[in-house]
């Protein structure tokens, strides 16, 4: 009997460890930011720090940043990094793919190589907790009542927000005036004082901002958000719309394939860890977990769909 007991104590244990047991780097992991500190991009890379030595005590991840040109500047240079799987790169959708179609930068998407996916902020539909709309139907009323007129504030040009507002007025076939910001302090000011009609930006803003003054019509996400339970989807309004900002990570396009598995698969571990979990959700990250596996029918279909919206919004055309 405590032969059979420990038998089947050791069979319970053994998918907890191997749910712990992560492959670690032998030594540190240079992990290299296209964007300055204090974004949502060296956020996550601060919480998957703190993860990845809580897995590999070992092993420090030593963030380095070389920011400009909007990302540009690192993803040009990003194959002259060593391809050992210790050197990894933030990379980012939709910029990587926008970017190269607007033409102004010396990198192709092809040159950029994506082996986890690890998040994405969900583009959401605000508006001023002041304004006379109430919900996403007056939304459409006002827009089409005076098509042209309602201004809807973004983070810059040609960006995800961008995008996203494109999107928006072709699916519900209405036009409404994008005003693209330096960054989100001057959008948020901007919203909150009623300088535009509302903003098309991301799931994070929204929740920080809700208590405010900004009153969230419409996200693009899968399910409602536990956080805000009566801002209905995109796809409850008849789109098919789960996007955003995604954010992942990429190597040097040299390395070798199985080197790329072992980084994606750590990465994976990482995104799967319950603290991980935790602090995305309190950040407003929607976490995903898109490894060298899928990555091909992923980027082959995000890059058809940004490519489509690039169109609308007349990029490359000098």
């Amino acid at each position: 009997m405590k032969r059979m007991l420990s038998t089947l104590a050791l069979a319970l244990l053994a998918p907890v460890a191997l749910a712990q047991s992560v492959a670690c780097p032998d030594k540190n992991v240079q992990y290299w930011q296209a964007f300055p500190p204090g974004g949502e991009s060296d956020l996550s890379a601060r919480h998957q720090q703190l993860v990845l030595h809580k897995k590999c005590p070992s092993v420090e991840t030593i963030i380095q940043y070389k920011a400009g040109a909007g990302g540009a500047l690192m993803w040009t240079q990003m194959n002259q990094l060593p391809a050992d799987g210790l050197n990894v790169v933030g990379v980012n959708l939709p910029h990587i793919v926008f970017q190269p179609i607007q033409g102004d930068v010396q990198y192709k998407t092809a040159d950029v190589t994506p082996v986890f996916w690890f998040h994405f902020t969900p583009d959401i539909l605000v508006v001023s907790a002041k304004s006379p709309i109430h919900n996403f139907k007056e939304f459409i009323e006002a827009a089409k009542a005076k098509p042209g007129s309602l201004s809807l504030a973004g983070s810059g040009q040609y960006s995800a927000n961008h995008a996203a507002h494109e999107r928006l007025d072709a699916a519900f076939g209405i036009k409404t005036l994008y005003v693209p910001f330096k960054g989100t302090g001057d959008l948020a000011s901007s919203v909150l004082g009623g300088q535009v009609d509302g903003a098309m930006t991301y799931t994070p803003f929204a929740i920080a901002n809700k208590e405010k003054g900004v009153r969230p019509i419409a996200v693009a996400m899968e399910k409602r958000h536990p956080l805000m339970p009566d801002v209905p989807t995109f796809k409850e309004l008849g789109v098919d719309w789960v996007d955003g900002a995604y954010r992942g990570i990429g190597v040097p396009k040299s390395t070798p394939p199985e080197t790329r598995k072992r980084v994606s698969d750590l990465w994976r571990a990482l995104n799967n860890d319950p603290e991980m979990k935790e602090k995305a959700a309190a950040s407003g990250f929607e976490l995903v977990n898109v490894g060298v596996e899928e990555m091909d029918s992923f980027m082959a279909s995000k890059t058809k769909l940004y490519t489509e919206g690039a169109t609308r919004m007349g990029l490359g055309k000098k």
